[in-house]
């Protein structure tokens, strides 16, 4: 299980400053595991969904959906996504921007309840940091306790980043032309990896509201600041007035 000490860590690396990439597209000095504070998403963060995928370029977007998706294909996406039988996994930033997400497609075909599809998108100021990879790894820790066996990828073979997060994981990796299929084999869920999805499941929820109460607050400042300036301005008016 990670080290708690890793948390103060891992809420700072979800700031806005880019990183320098070291070896292996990770910042220098960056943990191996570093825990990530990655939240489930519901309904209620639909169009924060959207607002992340239309700022996908015209590359990411082929490269996330395998086709150059416009903007109206994303919002048919966003509006289909199915909270109840599937799950999405998402990371914010200090100002609460969407900055990477997953989607853990669960199959619908009876013959095939215990298999799952991953799919991911980073934007481009978070690449870097490994999010990709905590998000998989988030998604199969969850889909291997719902009692998954086996998580698969469909993506692009020149989608080399996603194809290496899965290889890296231990996925069989199967290429074929411009496509390719990942697939990972899950161990039955133990009490190890229940617990420690309760810990990053609880870990990300309190991120959350924390930067969501820091936001309010420094919203309510703001809104503080321009009564102040509202009020100067007026008694700069009415001293103004009486000169005359």
């Amino acid at each position: 299980m990670t080290a708690n000490n890793e948390w103060l860590q891992a809420a700072l690396d979800t700031a806005d400053p880019v990183s320098t990439r070291g070896k292996g597209g990770r910042p220098p000095g960056a943990a191996k595991h570093l825990m990530v504070p990655i939240r489930s998403l519901g309904p209620s963060h639909r169009e924060r969904i959207a607002r992340h995928l239309f700022a996908l370029d015209a590359e990411d977007r082929y490269l996330r959906f395998g086709y150059p998706a416009s903007d109206e294909q994303i919002r048919r996406y966003v509006d289909q996504l199915d909270f109840d039988r599937d799950d999405i996994f998402g990371i914010y930033n200090r100002r609460l921007e969407l900055i990477a997400m997953a989607h853990l497609a669960y199959t619908p075909l009876p013959e095939h309840a215990n298999c799952a599809e991953f799919g991911v998108s980073v934007a481009r100021c978070a690449r870097g940091r490994g999010y990709g990879a905590r998000l998989f790894d988030r998604a199969v820790m969850h889909a291997r306790n719902a009692g998954v066996r086996m998580v698969f990828i469909h993506a692009l073979t020149e989608n080399t980043a996603m194809l290496r997060i899965a290889s890296n994981a231990g996925a069989v990796v199967q290429r074929d032309g411009s496509e390719s299929e990942a697939f990972l084999q899950l161990p039955p869920p133990n009490l190890d990896s229940r617990m420690t999805e309760m810990v990053e499941q609880q870990y990300g929820e309190v991120d959350y509201q924390l930067k969501r109460q820091a936001k309010q607050f420094w919203a309510f400042l703001a809104s503080v600041r321009g009564m102040g300036d509202e009020v100067r301005e007026g008694v700069r008016k009415a001293l103004g007035s009486t000169d005359r």
